[in-house]
Parts: C-alpha cells; sequence; structure tokens
C-alpha cells in the first residue's frame, strides 16, 4: 500500500494500545488515514496515539470498554466529532485470560463463570457494539469495511487457550459471514483475520517451552510480527478489496491449517 492509499478514511481500532492493534492503527496511520486509538486503558490510548502524532499522523487516543456500550457510543460520538464519519472498523480488542504464572488456560472445570462471561463480553459483544454503533453512518454512505481479529484458535482445537477464548473467536467469524450478508448490499465488507503465533505482550503470558513448540510446529518456522497482521488488515480496508468479503484469511505460518 502506499503512503496515500487511505488518504481520507477514518478508521477506529479498538485494543490499539498496544501489539496487534497498535500495529493495525499505526499502519493505517501511515497510509494517510485519521485514525481512533481505542483501548480499556485509557493511557494506553493515549500515549500510542500520541506516538503516531509524533510522525505528523492524524489520531487521537480514546479510552473505552468495548463491552459497554454507552462507551462504546461515546466513543463513536468523539470520533465522529473529530474526525468525521468512520470508514472503517477494526474489531481487535480481546482478552484471554490465564490461570498460573506459567501462561495455563483455565479448563472448563475449573472456569468460573465469570470468567467466561467477562471473555465473551469483550471479544463478541465488543464486537457487536462497535458494529452496530458505526453501521449506520456507513449504511449512509453507502460503503465502508468492518475487520475482526479472530484466531486459528476459533477454527480447529488449540490446546492452551480457554473454551472461552476459542468460542468467542469461532464466533467472530459467524458474525463476520453474517454481517457480510447483511450490510453487503450498501457496499460494506465485512472480513475477519485469524492470527497464529504472533509476537505481542498476550502471547509473551504463554510459557516460553509452549511458545517453542508452536514455533517448532508452524511451517514456516517463526513467530508472526504484528506489523504482518496489519499488512492483512490494511488490505481489507482499502479499494483494492472492495469486492472482497465475508472471508476469514489466516496469518499464521501455515500453523494448525484449516
Amino acid at each position: 500500500m502506499s503512503a496515500a492509499s487511505h488518504q481520507g478514511e477514518v478508521v477506529l481500532v479498538t485494543g490499539a494500545g498496544r501489539g496487534i492493534g497498535q500495529a493495525i492503527a499505526d499502519a493505517h496511520a501511515a497510509a494517510g488515514a485519521h485514525v481512533i486509538y481505542v483501548d480499556y486503558d485509557a493511557a494506553l490510548a493515549e500515549n500510542a496515539a500520541a506516538a503516531a502524532r509524533d510522525k505528523d499522523w492524524y489520531a487521537i487516543g480514546l479510552g473505552a470498554d468495548v463491552s459497554n456500550e454507552a462507551a462504546v457510543n461515546a466513543a463513536v460520538t468523539a470520533a465522529v466529532e473529530a474526525f468525521g464519519p468512520i470508514t472503517a472498523l477494526i474489531n481487535n480488542a480481546g482478552i484471554s485470560p490465564k490461570s498460573g504464572a506459567d501462561g495455563r488456560k483455565s479448563p472448563l472445570w475449573e472456569m468460573p463463570a465469570s470468567e467466561w462471561q467477562r471473555v465473551v463480553d469483550v471479544n463478541l459483544t465488543g464486537a457487536f457494539l462497535c458494529s452496530k454503533a458505526v453501521a449506520a453512518g456507513m449504511i449512509a454512505a453507502k460503503k465502508g469495511s468492518i475487520v475482526s481479529i479472530s484466531s486459528v484458535a476459533g477454527q480447529t482445537y488449540c490446546d492452551f487457550v480457554g473454551v472461552h477464548y476459542a468460542a468467542t473467536k469461532a464466533a467472530l467469524i459467524g458474525v463476520t459471514k453474517h454481517l457480510a450478508g447483511e450490510l453487503g448490499p450498501y457496499g460494506i465488507t465485512v472480513n475477519a483475520i485469524a492470527p497464529g503465533r504472533i509476537t505481542t505482550p498476550m502471547m509473551m503470558g504463554t510459557a516460553s517451552t509452549t511458545n517453542e513448540l508452536i514455533r517448532q510446529a508452524t511451517p514456516m518456522a517463526r513467530f508472526g510480527t504484528p506489523d504482518e497482521v496489519a499488512q492483512t488488515a490494511l488490505y481489507l480496508t482499502s479499494q483494492a478489496s472492495r469486492f472482497v468479503t465475508a472471508q476469514v484469511i489466516d496469518v499464521a505460518g501455515g500453523w494448525l491449517m484449516t
């Protein structure tokens, strides 16, 4: 993509304070978009946006809990007031709680119902609420793109994540395909990205021995980078992909290929 491929676009990225979300937001800002960095941690969001502004990119940071409808609507309103109607949404915010210092998951028989609910609220309901909040503007404009960050763990068994994470990432694929059907007549594309093992703070929360086994099981014999996910997102929000919708693109180096 050229440095001006997203000139005039207004892009909202959730979970943008660090990791994959920040990389996606940065890639869009570098391509000329006006970007809203949204994160549960308002300080992380503002720090990431400030770093973008230091590069003369257009960016603001907003704190919002994506599982809270009022907070989501307030963030979207603030974004529109700052930059205009949102043309692309990246549903990246997600959590994957672990039960021990070694990054061990909570198995079904030990998982508190409250932990299950919080993961569903953030990973799945958050994507629903954000998509709902931007849909009316995109429908009115007869254009737009929504990209949700799923996971290869949403497509097959992955033994180090909990059932809540796997369920929500699988559900995001269903949401993606359904919304592609509902919103397609209005010129809006809806797609998902399924990352594999990417070098992020979330990944580092898992034991190094587990990560090494995953690396060895990956045909490309390495971990992915946040920027590699970001470049895929950049394509899916660009004019080059206007006839691409309802797709799930793995960015996993062949790991857990389905």
